[in-house]
């Protein structure tokens, strides 16, 4: 079963391509750190704004590096089954271990459609893989139920893992009663996944990560204490984690001739601002993502400085790894504010 932390890997560019020397670094680091396993492509890898091709590329890439290391996850979901099929196909002849199947997007159709249309042509056409449905309805407009995800799974054993990122735990309890002890329910918010595996209905094996890029022995370490019964530790970790946790949307407050309007800098932009910021290979994100504004970047900055501060054993590797100083990096906000919108116009 698909159990422990999983990070869903940034997509690092340089100059508008795929970085494949920084992504072939983010990959050694992930597996150093001691991860169980990297999500290729997936939301965080801004799967979204990239080619079929270069989707592909990274696949192969990250399928590649961590062969024998550790488990790779293919993003290979679309709002169009022929293209997941078709991208599965690829995967699957790569080695991979899972593949992630996101809500189809904007056509938005019914529970029933995407378990019928969409879920179980692709679990049927590779038995060999573990399919895992990703439910973000709040990105897709759509959702599987946990009435049609509990029938997905009687009728194939391979959809036995799901990425549950609703934000309600009603949701994943009653995803757990339907469809059972064998189930594994992943997080896909790291906010929620310390509530996630101890609740106990929902019972969570783990998570798919967006700071484990950052920190992934960390995030790692506290998955390992819950599973392990020693939740002390777990909630320490998890108090040393919040305040990157909670960067993984920034909110806030832009002035603009007319009033003010909300501004959210939605994943993967906060972590590759911060990634950038500690000397890891992130790059810009692809538009029409941009950048920060001035009051995210900030926010971004409190936090790593909140860390570097009263946590700063869980930054070390990332020294250690890349050889930068964190130090020197965090405590200059004028060196990063390329980083961010110069104001709202």
């Amino acid at each position: 079963m698909l159990t422990g932390c999983f990070t869903a890997l940034v997509t690092p560019f340089k100059n508008g391509a795929i970085d494949n020397h920084g992504l072939d670094r983010l990959i050694a680091y992930q597996i150093e750190s001691g991860i169980t396993g990297i999500l290729a492509v997936g939301t965080t890898g801004e799967s979204p704004s990239l080619s079929w091709e270069e989707h592909n590329a990274v696949i192969e890439a990250v399928a590649r590096g961590v062969k024998g290391k550790c488990i790779c996850i293919a993003g290979t979901g679309s709002n169009n089954t022929r293209e997941a099929l078709a991208a599965t196909e690829h995967a699957a002849h790569l080695g991979v271990e899972a593949a992630l199947l996101v809500d189809p997007y904007y056509n938005g159709p019914s529970s029933l459609e995407i378990r019928r249309e969409y879920i179980e042509p692709v679990a049927a056409a590779f038995p060999q893989l573990d399919i895992i449905p990703y439910i973000i309805p709040g990105r897709t407009g759509a959702q599987l139920l946990p009435e049609d995800l509990a029938i997905a799974h009687k009728k194939h054993p391979n959809v036995r893992t799901v990425k549950e990122a609703t934000a309600d735990i009603d949701n994943m309890r009653w995803t757990r009663e339907c469809c059972g002890s064998d189930m594994t329910i992943l997080s896909g918010d790291d906010g929620m996944t310390f509530a996630m595996m101890t609740d106990p209905v929902v019972k969570a094996g783990g998570v798919i990560s967006v700071i484990s890029n950052i920190v992934p022995g960390a995030v790692a370490q506290m998955v390992s204490a819950v599973r392990e019964g020693d939740t002390a530790k777990a909630e320490k970790l998890k108090t040393a984690l919040a305040p990157l946790f909670g960067i993984v949307m920034v909110k806030t407050q832009e002035e603009t001739p007319w009033g003010e309007v909300l501004f959210r800098a939605r994943n993967p932009l906060p972590a590759k601002a911060l990634m950038n910021i500690l000397g890891m290979p992130a790059g810009e994100c692809r538009r029409p993502l941009g950048k920060l504004t001035k009051k995210a970047l900030k926010t971004v900055m409190t936090a790593i400085q909140t860390v570097h501060r009263e946590s700063p054993e869980i930054l070390q590797p990332i020294e250690a790894f890349f050889g930068v100083d964190i130090a020197e990096r965090i405590n200059r906000f004028s060196k990063w504010e390329e980083l961010a919108y110069g104001d709202y116009s």
